[in-house]
């Protein structure tokens, strides 16, 4: 299989999560087949939905070129996320480590275990400004830019870090 690239999702809340996103990255290098090739800028944001009053996330996007396929991608992210001591209880709660495959090339899939693209991807400010601080003229597999999708989503409560 031929390298593809692949956009992940980084965020935290919980367990310093500055560090926690930048341990995220280091893991990112160790994946087998794949090498990370690009880093957003790290965005603070409130949270969007789930409980209320939990602390504020740290977000950013990650570029990979891997020659894994879509599922066994997830695995090492999801891996990486328990060692990192996420947790699963609440859908949208605080969490030690959030990695979403956002993009996997020009592939679309939708099963039970994984979407991609990310089926909120166009509708997150903390996902859209960071994959297009990274990648300013990426197109999604629907044909459409990145970069025409960002005036449409409200950027209240995002904010880069310096």
């Amino acid at each position: 299989m031929s390298a593809i690239t692949a956009y992940i999702g980084i965020g935290s809340n919980l367990a310093q999560p500055l560090q926690q996103v930048q341990r995220a990255v280091e893991a990112l290098k160790a994946i087998p087949a794949t090498r990370l090739t690009g880093v957003s800028p790290w965005y603070g944001s409130h949270p969007v939905g789930g409980p209320a009053e939990q602390p504020d996330y740290i977000n950013g996007v990650a570029r990979l070129q891997t020659r894994l396929a879509p599922h066994a991608l997830l695995d090492a992210l999801q891996a990486i996320e328990q060692q990192q001591g996420r947790e699963r209880h609440t859908r949208w709660g605080a969490r030690t480590l959030d990695l979403d495959l956002l993009l996997f090339g020009d592939q679309t899939l939708d099963d039970t275990r994984l979407t991609v693209p990310h089926p909120r991807l166009a509708e997150r400010a903390f996902v859209l400004v960071p994959l297009a601080a990274l990648e300013p003229g990426l197109t999604l597999p629907n044909g459409c830019s990145v970069a025409s999708l960002l005036p449409h989503i409200s950027t209240a409560g995002l904010w880069a870090l310096s």
